[in-house]
């Protein structure tokens, strides 16, 4: 099975392990020449205080979840690292659950690969918080890298 396309899921928590996101996704993506889509997922709440914090014209203009996402600090930073490496990428911002709609833009960019973050967990801390990493994993239609950031 050929890679094609690369899901790589960022959020707000995984400004400690971007760059490790960054490496294994073009370990990956630099050898297939695949396209890579960096998915940061916002909930209602989480769209609106970007829009507040990052100072868009709401009223002037229709701003999606994609826009917002572009101009999120973590999106900037792994595009960088992308243009620097000569990857071709895209940026997706869906609005809604996490979980969900990651597997949903799984499904809709036709994801050969899902990359994600996430940091070690207790099982007990698993059934009290959830696991979004988890859940993904268990609802991905395609193979899943888990990536934890560096435990130095």
């Amino acid at each position: 099975m050929a890679i094609e396309t690369i899901l790589l899921a960022v959020g707000a928590g995984d400004a400690d392990r971007l760059d490790r996101l960054a490496e294994e996704t073009i370990d990956v993506a630099g050898p297939t020449g695949a396209t890579v889509v960096i998915g940061h997922v916002f909930t209602k709440d989480e769209y609106t205080d970007a829009l507040d914090n990052l100072d868009f014209d709401i009223e002037a203009e229709e701003v999606s979840g994609d826009d917002v996402a572009r101009r999120h600090a973590s999106v900037r930073e792994l595009a960088q690292k992308f243009d620097a490496a000569g990857l071709t990428y895209e940026v997706r911002g869906p609005v809604g659950d996490h979980g969900k709609k990651l597997v949903e833009l799984t499904n809709e960019v036709d994801a050969d690969r899902l990359i994600v973050g996430g940091r070690k967990r207790s099982p007990a801390g698993k059934a009290v918080f959830g696991s979004l990493a988890q859940e993904v994993m268990l609802e991905s239609p395609c193979p899943v890298t888990f990536v934890r950031a560096d435990t130095k």
